[in-house]
């Protein structure tokens, strides 16, 4: 399996970035894990808009799924060449809201250009060559961790969370884990099942025995080599900062 990460910073984007946004790819297919803002433009650096085979949003948040409105758009009207039922999974409550922001006309070519996917925490689906199993995470909305395999390799993803033991489960002895790490231990005291900090990442990472660890979801005002610190000090594994374009192979 191949990672492609399309953005990186948590809430909003610092300068030239993109917030959360992930392309797997593997035999031919690619799979687009969430849709936040400039993850689009981001896309068309490494795959034409209509080659995605499959997409999945982690949850309702802006930050995960704003840009599925401007790709539903250039689905549509930018080209007269057409790709209908591209399978789209989301956790519960997802479609009602992105209905609710569309047109009339705009709610129909979603359920045209997409195949939509409920998907209830917990359960599992497979999108071309990927098995997913999925697990709730500690977020105020549905939200969707994911555990992907194909060709035997394992990749995790936490999206949005709080601490919770779902992640060790759900990424036990995988090749990589792509973990949140919002926030770091500056002695804020900060509100529970919402996000992890940097050492909260490494913690879940070493329950799991994960073979790597990439951090992702930070807050773009953070010294990052300092979320490395934090995270290093619970999990002694290699630990990667996810930037902008970058692409490596998950079982390396």
């Amino acid at each position: 399996m191949e990672l492609i990460i399309l953005g990186t910073h948590g809430m909003y984007a610092g300068p030239g970035g993109a917030t959360a946004g992930y392309l797997l790819r593997h035999d031919g297919f690619s799979l687009w894990i969430d849709l936040g803002s400039g993850t689009l433009a981001n896309l068309q650096n490494h795959l034409a808009l209509l080659d995605v085979g499959a997409v999945v949003v982690s949850h309702r948040h802006p930050d995960h799924l704003v840009d599925l409105f401007p790709y539903l758009y250039a689905r549509v009207y930018g080209s007269e060449e057409k790709v209908n039922g591209t399978p789209l999974f989301g956790p519960p409550e997802l479609f009602d809201k992105v209905t609710n922001l569309l047109s009339g006309a705009g709610a129909e070519e979603l359920n045209t250009s997409f195949a939509l996917h409920e998907v209830r925490p917990g359960s599992g689906f497979d999108a071309g060559p990927f098995q997913i199993r999925t697990a709730p995470m500690a977020h105020p909305v549905p939200t969707i961790g994911l555990r992907v395999e194909a060709g035997g390799e394992a990749f995790a993803y936490t999206a949005d969370t709080g601490p919770t033991d779902a992640i060790a489960n759900l990424a036990e002895g995988v090749d990589l884990l792509l973990s949140e790490a919002t926030w770091q231990d500056d002695g804020t005291a900060f509100p529970p099942d919402v996000h992890l900090t940097a050492t909260q990442a490494g913690e879940h990472a070493r329950r799991a025995s994960a073979k790597r660890l990439m951090l992702t979801h930070i807050k773009p005002t953070l010294d990052r080599d300092r979320t490395r610190e934090e995270t290093a000090s619970t999990f002694d594994g290699e630990i990667l900062l996810a930037t902008e374009g970058m692409v490596i192979e998950v079982g390396k």
